[in-house]
């Protein structure tokens, strides 16, 4: 039963990174993983990762699909992107919520 204090300790580490990451806007789960194998580092990592709701985003002129605005390459059609003007940025999605648009 040695290992178990060391379980309770992890899955509460866990736990933290899955809340933080997904507060962040990435996946529970996966931050969930990572902070319950690596428990100090994987809950440092989401808590120092970026904050991808409150990302600027815009569309991708090639085929539609909206992308962060530091993107420099489409993730789907490959086109490359340009830094867009102000009038081109799309609201984040925290912005999105806040208005509930």
């Amino acid at each position: 039963m040695a290992g178990g204090g060391y379980l309770v300790i992890a899955f509460c580490f866990g736990l933290a990174g899955g809340i933080v990451g997904k507060i962040k806007g990435g996946s529970f789960f996966i931050w969930f993983v990572i902070s319950f194998l690596i428990p100090v580092f994987g809950l440092l990592a989401a808590i120092f990762m970026r904050n991808e709701a409150t990302e600027p985003r815009r569309e991708c002129p090639g085929c539609g699909k909206v992308v962060p605005a530091h993107d420099a390459l489409c993730t789907r059609c490959g086109t490359e992107l340009y830094l867009p003007d102000d009038d081109q940025m799309l609201p984040s999605k925290f912005e999105e919520r806040l208005h509930g648009k």
